[in-house]
This record gives structure tokens, sequence and C-alpha cells, in this order.
């Protein structure tokens, strides 16, 4: 797992780390999904370099169902992403970085500018 990423093993955890940031984002995935794999780097990325003060947490949709049967991520990957607890923006399986981008960016900089 990467320097300050979290990896999620219950469904309390998500909850508790959505609700007591200012903005997150939960990367649901698994480990036989070849487009989770490709994305991963990209939303790294993304999140260090332009929302540098949004937490980022990953769920193995595999190994933890009922944390994704929770939070109604039944696609992989799936990007849920919070600002101050609440579920702003949800994308499944084909994403777009530019555009996810291009969606959180104004909340974002309202936000924290």
């Amino acid at each position: 797992m990467e320097a300050g990423k979290k990896e999620f093993q219950t469904a309390e955890e998500v909850s508790h780390f959505a609700e007591n940031q200012d903005a997150a984002l939960i990367y649901f995935y698994n480990d036989n999904c070849a487009p989770c794999m490709s994305l991963r780097p990209k939303v790294i990325d993304m999140v260090s370099n332009s929302f540098e003060k949004m937490e980022l947490g990953f769920v193995n949709s595999e190994l933890y169902p009922d944390i994704a049967a929770s939070y109604k991520a039944f696609n992989n990957p799936t990007l849920i992403v919070f600002f101050e607890g609440n579920e702003y923006k949800r994308a499944s399986k084909y994403i777009s970085i530019p555009q996810l981008c291009r969606d959180i960016e104004r909340p974002y900089r309202m936000l924290f500018e």
C-alpha cells in the first residue's frame, strides 16, 4: 500500500473516514480487474498533484463484498468522492480522469481556497 493511502476492511472504517475528512475519495477495486489496476496509479497521481488536501482510501471489493454492497459499489472500479461527509460524485467502470478532475475541481476549490 502506498504511503498515506488507507486500505479499509470494514464498512465502519469507510464511514468514519468519509465523515471525518473535508474531502475524501474511496476507490473500490479488485485485484482481478485490469481497469482497476491501470486506473489506480492515475487516481493516486490526480489526488497527489491536483487535490492534495483530499484523502484517498481503498476497498478491495473481492475481499470485502459487504463493504462494496453497503456503498452500492457493484462494479469495479468504482470511485466515490465525498465533501464534508456527503457523497458528491460517483463514477464506475470506464472512468475519465480529466472528466473526474473537472467534476470535482469547483467544489474542492470552494472548500479549500
